[in-house]
């Protein structure tokens, strides 16, 4: 929204817009992710603008504005988005503490506390895209996008959950959105990923795509995944066999409902508080002899690993 501090200039609308515009013009189809922030939304947090209104009736005329006026811009921009994600990785709501989720499972009674508020903010967003729609932009799929994807209870339940508000129907997203990462716990397995896409695909008959997900190349002084279905290496060629392990996850659902699978984050190092927990994830390696004058960036085999995938 309004990026500040070391993010200022970056993520912006005009930002994003521009670099959209760069890769559209290449034949790329565009994907836009609506963080709801004025910095990193993610499940451990989901601060609103700090230019936004608190309560829920004023967030929701403010959420809904931004959402037709964003998409808006980027048809004027000569930029078509393909697939739109109204919030990032939000399994405990967004916007808040207004949109808090609480998602304990257990007991039954907790599913569903503050879900009402959450779906309320969701339903306004969603009603931008179709308020954009009605203003001439073609209309784009609509995600929704939580993490945990190995999780079928949770997948399961969240989504029981959401349209059981009564405030969400199931034909108002096109597409589901799962993080998946390694790092996460014991469970976090190519088997159980595999079950939770089947089932939440079935249950619902959409698309599902693993929207994030990366391997390291490094993984010096930080916990490297130890996975029981895996052998992948820590190495480049290791982030390749990865991403084509996920991908074939993802064509081995039934109906053809696996559809999507994207890599995050391929260029930030050290980026361990974005999904990975090492230090070094990316598809490139850095030449720093002369730095800070100039840093040469190369890539590595990994930056091909959708080739012939």
């Amino acid at each position: 929204m309004n990026p500040t501090g070391e993010y200022a200039g970056q993520y912006d609308l005009a930002y994003t817009l521009a670099q959209a515009q760069r890769f559209s013009k290449k034949g790329y189809k565009i994907y836009l992710d609506f963080h709801f922030s004025d910095s990193w939304a993610d499940p451990n947090k989901q601060p609103p603008p700090a230019a936004w209104p608190k309560d829920v009736t004023g967030l929701s005329s403010t959420l809904r504005t931004y959402v037709k006026n964003t998409l808006v811009a980027f048809k004027n921009g000569g930029v078509n988005l393909s697939l739109v994600s109204l919030g990032n990785e939000i399994r405990h709501g967004m916007l808040w503490p207004t949109g808090y989720v609480d998602v304990d499972i257990s007991p039954a009674s907790a599913r569903t506390k503050n879900f009402t508020t959450f779906a309320t903010l969701w339903a306004s967003a969603r009603a931008g895209v179709n308020d954009a729609v009605s203003a001439g932009v073609q209309k784009p799929q609509v995600m929704i996008h939580i993490d945990d994807g190995w999780d079928k209870t949770l997948q399961l339940n969240w989504f029981a959950a959401l349209v059981g508000t009564g405030k969400v129907k199931t034909s108002d997203w096109d597409v589901f959105g799962f993080s998946f990462y390694p790092f996460y716990g014991t469970s976090a397995t190519l088997s159980n990923l595999q079950s939770s896409l089947n089932a939440i695909s079935s249950a619902y008959s959409k698309p599902v795509h693993v929207v994030e997900t990366d391997w390291p190349f490094q993984c010096s002084g930080s916990s490297a995944p130890t996975l029981s279905d895996t052998s992948v290496p820590i190495s480049a060629q290791g982030q390749t066999e990865w991403v084509r392990d996920v991908i074939a996850v993802v064509k081995n659902v039934p109906g053809g409902f696996g559809q999507g699978m994207s890599y995050w984050e391929p260029t930030w190092l050290n980026n361990t508080s974005l999904g990975s927990d090492c230090q070094d994830a990316i598809l490139f390696s850095g030449d720093w002899t002369h730095w800070p004058d100039s840093v040469v960036g190369y890539s590595r085999s990994s930056v091909n690993m959708f080739q012939g995938a």
